[in-house]
């Protein structure tokens, strides 16, 4: 498990040195938005196809999907309740709320699981993402930033959920999968081209988007809450969700594994449009990659034990 931390830290140490260092001049932010769009349009779409067409899907498609979205709105809902307690700013509470309940289930999760548990974990971090948090994320998810946030822009759910390439990739592979229609030989070469570009591009766009420069002493009372959902309410509801349900063995590890994930990067784009605090969304999600050094190994262990 150190050892794929490791591999994976030094991908995220080559985002942030780009950040410091700026190599020919070129903003950190703006490499990260080109390689994300890149991912994001292409790559990931690629890698989508062709591992959910090849993939079993069944009864623990179901099982990935239920444990996932039961993580993603239990603890949506506890960080609601704690930051309306504690009557936290409307644009601060937002933020920490997304950054409690969406973990960085593919651009993190993706490669962890990978190296962890082989295709078979290619194809859990996917089915998580794709099949539960990414549809509550832009429908539940964008309904609760516009009502927190200062901006008054709206954006019709539905519509946002038809503008994610990944999504109508996962729809196409599921159709080709369920009809057992093979994946031709050619076709199979290059999409395998194609994916294996996303693990490096999304570990080193991470990096570019960590940051502390937005540090303020007063954040850490805040963030506290959001940092214990995040990386350990999460994956407690989730590895007992999956449990009661009958997953076992890898399956389990990996929904349970993907629950430990931190904060998702793609939030600071819904915090900048909806006019949420996007300074404290950046240090959760840097803050939250960083511990996850102790803590992944930890859930690791308890649940592959």
């Amino acid at each position: 498990m150190y050892q794929v931390l490791f591999q994976m830290a030094a991908l995220i140490l080559c985002g942030m040195g780009w950040r410091l260092i700026r190599p020919m001049g070129i903003d950190a932010d703006a490499a990260r938005r080109v390689l994300t769009g890149l991912v994001y349009s292409l790559l990931l779409p690629a890698l989508v196809l062709n591992v959910l067409w090849k993939a079993p899907l069944g009864i623990d498609s179901g099982r990935i999907a239920l444990s996932a979205a039961c993580g993603v709105l239990g603890t949506m809902g506890l960080a609601w309740l704690i930051y309306r307690v504690t009557k936290t700013a409307k644009a601060i509470a937002g933020a920490l709320i997304l950054a409690s309940a969406f973990p960085n289930a593919t651009y993190m999760g993706l490669p962890v699981l990978e190296q962890l548990l082989g295709p078979q974990g290619r194809s859990i971090a996917l089915q998580y993402d794709l099949f539960a948090c990414t549809p509550i994320l832009l429908s539940l998810g964008i309904l609760l930033a516009a009502a927190y946030g200062e901006s008054h822009e709206q954006t019709h759910p539905l519509k946002a959920l038809l503008k994610v390439p990944p999504l109508w990739a996962a729809l196409l592979a599921v159709v080709l999968n369920l009809f057992g229609i093979p994946v031709p030989t050619g076709v199979d070469s290059w999409l395998n081209m194609l994916g294996v570009a996303v693990v490096p591009l999304m570990l080193i766009s991470l990096g570019m988007s960590l940051q502390w420069s937005h540090w303020r002493n007063n954040y850490l009372p805040l963030l506290l809450p959001a940092l214990l959902l995040q990386l350990m309410a999460m994956p407690l509801i989730v590895m007992n969700v999956a449990e009661s349900i009958g997953a076992t063995g890898d399956l389990l590890t990996g929904v349970t594994m993907e629950a430990a994930m931190p904060s998702m990067v793609l939030g600071l784009v819904l915090c900048d449009r909806y006019g949420l605090n996007t300074s404290l969304y950046a240090i959760a999600v840097t803050l939250s990659t960083a511990l996850t050094l102790i803590t992944l190994p930890l859930w690791h262990g308890w649940v592959s034990g």
